[in-house]
């Protein structure tokens, strides 16, 4: 069948016909046609119906394909993991990605990340162990953040990884590969019964910088794997495939988000780094490139739609799944979360890479915690320790901020790292500047609990790690069931963002024909599901 290019028609116009317009370009598993006969111009899905137009003197004036939301993205990346749909639910830190909210997604076929960063591994090893249980043998995955002032919690993590035999980490915030990382990618290293190199631990590496971007795009650092195989960590073997294969097999593109993130705009980073994969690709000698996704920023279908227009094998959200039902999160926060505007985040001091002067991005509406981190970071530069303070900087520190005694917090500090990191305490007992960086992170560190909890006491102090992103998704819901906060379940904001997505890739086809599209029909918005959400892609 032919169509005749159509220049600026406009399509639909009476209440009717907008109505079926949507609904023919609503039927994603179907090709959409627009059409012209005696009674102007309307579209259509059944095929049937074409045909009689065209017989009878019509014309088609374009037409788009059947474009259902599992087919968007890269089809390696649903294969290689497991999974239906070519979209991730990042890792957010202190478990509030939860185990539910991770085995809620693997149970539809979407990938989603346990928050582990922050978290003590005895409740990781509880994490993991319920997601196992809970997700119905579907893939998912664990985060693994480095964190250069906590190596301990980062070899734990591996460590639970590794017990559960989960088969995929994402890796954030890291600079340079480290051996737990390289540890965790080779441990899972063999050969199929064709000898084929197979990876089985599948790496996700977070990023935002070209040069970081390179280390996870070539092969694991050779002094890292000959110390991990003199260690017996790993076998002659592995350290031998260690050579063939790269670090991750995934790297996502990290835009302007939630938490650790350079802010820099998708636009820019995603072709970047699908370049880089390529050029690395020819060099190594790889027969496939990593395949690169996009996050930041991701809370619409329109802002979906247009990364995998970018080339983005996959999508991943984040801060709009910290305001759903499964968030382990406070309802307090999840009613700031869903008051957020685009504008109402900012920059703050972070806790884990708090001496590095590295800034996470957090709410800023309703809370004074952005201000208050900042002014610990500049009092850390500024003195050699705790003692140093000048009187009434401490005593507003404690009256303020702290709302306890520094010596306090500083015995709770001890307790803290004696459980969790030991080795921290023994390097501060002698230097007064490193006790004083733990004594500003223990505030740092409370503040996302504060949150979590939804202390009342504490509300003024929240560290609630958002970008963007929450302020376009609140956007986007309003004066729909998605706007109210009880209705927010993570798979229902998973399948609304890609079906949207899917729906804004054929109405962006029929503009690119010269159609035109009244505003009525060419946005996507999310109505209640009344079957499995899936059913009309099955």
């Amino acid at each position: 069948m032919t169509t005749t290019p159509a220049a600026a028609v406009s399509v639909g116009a009476a209440p009717a016909g907008l109505a079926q317009v949507q609904r023919d370009l609503l039927a994603l598993d179907q090709p959409c046609y627009v059409l012209r006969d005696g009674n102007g111009v309307r579209t259509s899905s059944d095929a049937a119906q074409v045909a009689r137009i065209v017989a009878g003197g019509g014309q088609v004036l374009a037409a788009v394909g059947p474009r259902p939301a599992h087919a968007l993205g890269d089809p390696e990346f649903r294969r290689a993991h497991g999974v239906r749909h070519a979209y991730m639910a990042g890792a957010m830190a202190n478990g509030i990605a939860s185990a539910s909210m991770v085995a809620a997604l693997a149970r539809e076929g979407y990938l989603a990340s346990f928050g582990a960063a922050g978290v003590l591994p005895a409740r990781i090893d509880a994490a993991l162990a319920q997601i196992g249980r809970d997700a119905g043998g579907n893939a998912y995955a664990c985060n693994l953040i480095h964190s250069p002032s906590e190596p301990a919690l980062e070899a734990a993590i591996v460590d639970a990884c590794l017990r559960h035999r989960v088969g995929c980490v994402e890796a954030s915030a890291f600079v340079e590969p480290t051996a737990q990382l390289v540890r965790y990618r080779l441990a899972g290293l063999g050969r199929d019964a064709a000898g084929r190199v197979v990876a089985r631990h599948r790496v996700i590496g977070k990023v935002s910088r070209a040069e970081v971007a390179e280390r996870f795009l070539r092969p694991a650092p050779p002094e890292l794997v000959r110390q991990l195989l003199e260690a017996g960590a790993v076998t002659a073997e592995q350290a031998e495939l260690a050579r063939s294969v790269p670090l991750a097999d995934d790297l996502t593109a990290e835009a302007d988000s939630g938490g650790h993130t350079d802010r820099r705009p998708l636009l820019v980073l995603l072709p970047e780094l699908l370049a880089l994969a390529e050029r690395v690709r020819r060099e190594q000698g790889y027969a496939s490139a990593v395949r690169v996704g996009a996050a930041g920023g991701i809370g619409t279908p329109a802002a979906a739609a247009a990364a995998f227009a970018l080339g983005a094998a996959y999508v991943v959200t984040g801060s709009i799944n910290q305001s759903s039902v499964e968030a382990d999160q406070s309802d307090t926060t999840k009613r700031l979360l869903a008051a957020t505007g685009v504008a109402d985040t900012v920059m703050a001091p972070s806790a884990d890479m708090f001496e590095l002067g590295v800034e996470v991005q957090v709410l800023r509406r309703g809370t004074l915690f952005p201000g208050r981190a900042r002014q610990l970071h500049e009092l850390y530069r500024t003195y050699a320790g705790v003692d140093e303070l000048p009187a009434d900087i401490r005593s507003a520190l404690e009256t303020r901020v702290f709302r306890r005694s520094l010596d306090d917090v500083w015995q709770d500090c001890i307790r803290f790292f004696s459980e969790r990191d030991p080795d921290q305490i023994t390097r501060a007992a002698d230097d007064p500047r490193r006790r004083m960086a733990l004594v500003f992170r223990w505030y740092l560190g409370r503040s996302s609990g504060w949150s979590i909890a939804g202390d009342p006491q504490r509300a003024p102090d929240y560290q609630v790690w958002c970008g963007p992103a929450m302020g376009a998704f609140n956007g986007w819901v309003a004066g729909t069931y998605l706007a109210q906060v009880g209705n927010r379940r993570v798979v229902d904001l998973a399948t609304h963002l890609m079906r949207g997505a899917a729906y804004a890739d054929r109405v962006a086809a029929l503009r690119a024909a010269g159609l035109r599209l009244p505003a009525s029909v060419a946005g996507y918005l999310p109505t209640p599901f009344v079957e499995d959400p899936f059913v009309e892609e099955r």
